[in-house]
């Protein structure tokens, strides 16, 4: 049976299928042990029992959002994510593939996945 965040990747149209699963391999390259699991009806990475990231394709905006829930701790990539109003998240929005730079991504998952067991505000 397949995972309902695999799913929820493998069913979406392009150009969103391609992102997601590129964010994937990345995620999953970077950080081994993180686990996809399904949440709030979008794919969720998490170690353990901390929140890393989500992926959140929004066909109406046409990009495709990964969301880092500890913010707070990644203000040297302010410059690159997007918080639009929302308190604790902030994002990284992708268009296309060629929108992806991996060494920054890979930088920011570094850094998050750094946050474990750590509150979402850094205080």
């Amino acid at each position: 049976m397949v995972n309902p965040a695999e799913h929820y990747i493998l069913n979406q149209p392009e150009p969103y299928r391609s992102i997601l699963m590129h964010i994937q391999v990345i995620i999953e390259h970077t950080i081994p042990e993180a686990e996809l699991k399904y949440k709030w009806r979008m794919p969720c990475y998490y170690l353990g029992k901390t929140p890393v990231c989500y992926l959140n394709a929004s066909h109406k905006k046409q990009f495709v959002d990964v969301g880092f829930w500890h913010s707070a701790y990644l203000l040297q990539f302010d410059e690159h994510l997007v918080s639009e109003n929302r308190k604790v998240v902030k994002s990284l929005r992708y268009h296309s593939l060629e929108d992806i730079d991996e060494t920054i991504f890979i930088a920011i998952l570094k850094e998050a996945e750094k946050q474990k067991g750590k509150s979402f505000y850094n205080k």
